[in-house]
C-alpha cells in the first residue's frame, strides 16, 4: 500500500534474521542456540536493586530529567580509568561518548562517516547487525577472509590495494559469529599493513572482558593509530543488556561529530540506566562479577564443545572459543543450512543459519551456522546438540 512512500534506504535493508528467528521459536519445547543472549543468572539483580534505591534517594529528579548528550560524567570516567589501566590508552573523558547500546554506536558511525557508495572493509563472515546498519547508508562492503588466527593477510593486502576502503570494521576478540580470536601475531601483521592507509579502523569489543583465561589477554590492533582508531564497548554482556548502554572511544574530534549525530538521533541515552550502572560500578567489584560470568560461560562452552566432539560426525567442523558467547559450525560442503534449519526446528532445536553474516550470499549454498552456548544449562546444551546431530545426519 505504501510502497511508493518508503525510502530506498529502508527498502534495500534486510530485516534482522535473528530477530525474525526469535519470533518463530517461541515454542517452549524448542532448545534455542539462536539468540546472542547473556545468561540471566549473570545479571547482578540484587546489587542493582540496592543501587536503584540508592540513586533514587541520592539523585531524585535528576533520574527523570533530560541530560547531556555525551553521557553521565561518572560513567564516562569509569570507562576512561578502566581502559587506561588495562591498555595504557592515555585517554580522558573527552574521548568517550555513551550510546544506546553498541548498535546505536554503529548507527552514529554510519551517520558521521558513510556517504553513498563508500567502501567498508569487513570480516567474512561479519556481524549481521553491522551489515544491516551500514546497509542503511548504502555502504559498499569489502569482505576479507577470516581464518582461525584472524584476518587472511594476503586477502587483506589484495582488498586494500584494489578498493582503498574508507572504514574497516573488525571484531578481534571472540568474533560474532565465529567465536574466533585474532592472535597477537595476526594483529601485529594487520597493524603493519594498515598503519599508512588512509582508513578509519573500528574495533568492536562487546565480548573482550569474557576471556576464559586472563593470562592470554591480547592488546588491540595498533593502539598507536589512536587518531584513526575507534573502539566500541558495551555493558550489555558484563552487567545487563536491558539498560541498552554502550560507548565509543575515539579522538576528541570524532567524538564531537558523533555528539552532533547523537543530538539529532535521541538527545541522550537512558539517564536512569546510566546513573544505575554508574552506582553499581562504584559500589561493587566489577572484576569479581566478570570472573563469575567467565566461569559460567567457560563451563557452558566446554559442555557444548565436548558434546559436539561426541555427537557430530567427523565431517562436521566447529570452532573452539577462548571466550565470548558463540561457536561456528561448518557442515559438509554442498549441503544447505537452510534445509537443515527446517529439519532442526522439527526436532525442537534452533540455531542461526550462516548466510545473514555474509555479504550478498546465496543462502542455499551456505553451509555454516552459529550456535550460542551462554543461555542454556549443561543438560539442555547436551540434549540440543544431540538433536542437532540427528538433524545433520538426516540432511
Amino acid at each position: 500500500m505504501f510502497e511508493n512512500y518508503y525510502s530506498e534506504r529502508i527498502k534495500r535493508t534486510p530485516s534482522s534474521f535473528i530477530r525474525d528467528i526469535l519470533k518463530v521459536i517461541q515454542n517452549p519445547q524448542i532448545i534455542s542456540f539462536a539468540g546472542g543472549l547473556p545468561n540471566p543468572v549473570s545479571f547482578p539483580k540484587e546489587e542493582l536493586k540496592i543501587s536503584m534505591n540508592r540513586i533514587s534517594d541520592k539523585y531524585g529528579d535528576k533520574l527523570y530529567q533530560y541530560s547531556t548528550t555525551l553521557g553521565l560524567e561518572s560513567l564516562r570516567q569509569f570507562i576512561v580509568e578502566r581502559y587506561n589501566k588495562l591498555w595504557d590508552m592515555k585517554i580522558d573523558i573527552g574521548n568517550v561518548i555513551i550510546t544506546t547500546g553498541s548498535q546505536q554506536a554503529l548507527d552514529l558511525i554510519g551517520k558521521v562517516f558513510i556517504n553513498e557508495g563508500d567502501k567498508v572493509l569487513v570480516e567474512k563472515p561479519s556481524y549481521l547487525g553491522l551489515l544491516q546498519t551500514f546497509c542503511l547508508y548504502n555502504a559498499e562492503f569489502i569482505p576479507v577472509l577470516l581464518n582461525d588466527d584472524g584476518l587472511d593477510i594476503d586477502d587483506l593486502k589484495r582488498n586494500l590495494l584494489l578498493h582503498k576502503p574508507k572504514l574497516a570494521y573488525l571484531i578481534p576478540n571472540f568474533q560474532n559469529p565465529t567465536g574466533l580470536t585474532y592472535t597477537k601475531e595476526n594483529r601485529e601483521k594487520i597493524f603493519n599493513i594498515i598503519k599508512d592507509e588512509n582508513m578509519i579502523l573500528i574495533q568492536d569489543d562487546p565480548y573482550g572482558e569474557l576471556r576464559f583465561n586472563d593470562n592470554e589477554r591480547i592488546p588491540y590492533i595498533g593502539l598507536n593509530l589512536s587518531e584513526k582508531n575507534i573502539y566500541l564497548g558495551s555493558f550489555s554482556k558484563i552487567i545487563t543488556p536491558g539498560m541498552r548502554l554502550g560507548y565509543i572511544i575515539a579522538s576528541k574530534e570524532i567524538i564531537r561529530m558523533l555528539e552532533t549525530a547523537k543530538q539529532a538521533s535521541d538527545l541522550h541515552s537512558n539517564i536512569f540506566g546510566q546513573y544505575l550502572i554508574s552506582d553499581y560500578l562504584e559500589n561493587n567489584n566489577l572484576d569479581e562479577h566478570i570472573d563469575k560470568i567467565k566461569m559460567l560461560y567457560k563451563q557452558q562452552a566446554t559442555t557444548m564443545v565436548e558434546s559436539m566432539k561426541q555427537y557430530f560426525d567427523s565431517n562436521v567442523k566447529f570452532t573452539i572459543p577462548q571466550g565470548g558467547m558463540f561457536t561456528w559450525v561448518t557442515i559438509e560442503e554442498g549441503k544447505s543450512v537452510l534445509k537443515l534449519f527446517d529439519i532442526a526446528i522439527a526436532k525442537n532445536v534452533a540455531f542461526v543459519p550462516g548466510h545473514p553474516f555474509y555479504v550478498n550470499p546465496d543462502p542455499d549454498k551456505v553451509n555454516t551456522l552459529r550456535l550460542n552456548y551462554t543461555n542454556a544449562d549443561s543438560k539442555t546444551i547436551i540434549e540440543g546438540i544431540k538433536r542437532l546431530s540427528m538433524a545433520i545426519r538426516e540432511l
